[in-house]
């Protein structure tokens, strides 16, 4: 499982599928996540826009990547 400590508030689904590697680029992801591969907390998502929090996971081809707080991060 990977994990993407935020830096802000929250991150977006397509720049965390980058973050994580998952994806080339940031077109990459919106093809994946238009396509229907990208679920969010268990849901298909098709948002490349779609705020992701702490305690957020994402699965995209077996991949799992979980959201959790950064250094000084919100909860």
């Amino acid at each position: 499982m990977e994990t993407i400590k935020l830096r802000d508030e929250y991150i977006k689904l397509g720049q965390a599928l980058k973050a994580a590697g998952l994806v080339g680029s940031g077109v990459d992801a919106k093809f994946v996540i238009e396509d229907g591969l990208v679920s969010v907390n268990g849901q298909i998502e098709y948002q490349r826009g779609k705020k992701l929090r702490e305690g957020d996971t994402v699965t995209f081809e077996g991949n799992t990547i979980k959201i959790e707080a950064g250094p000084g991060g919100h909860t």
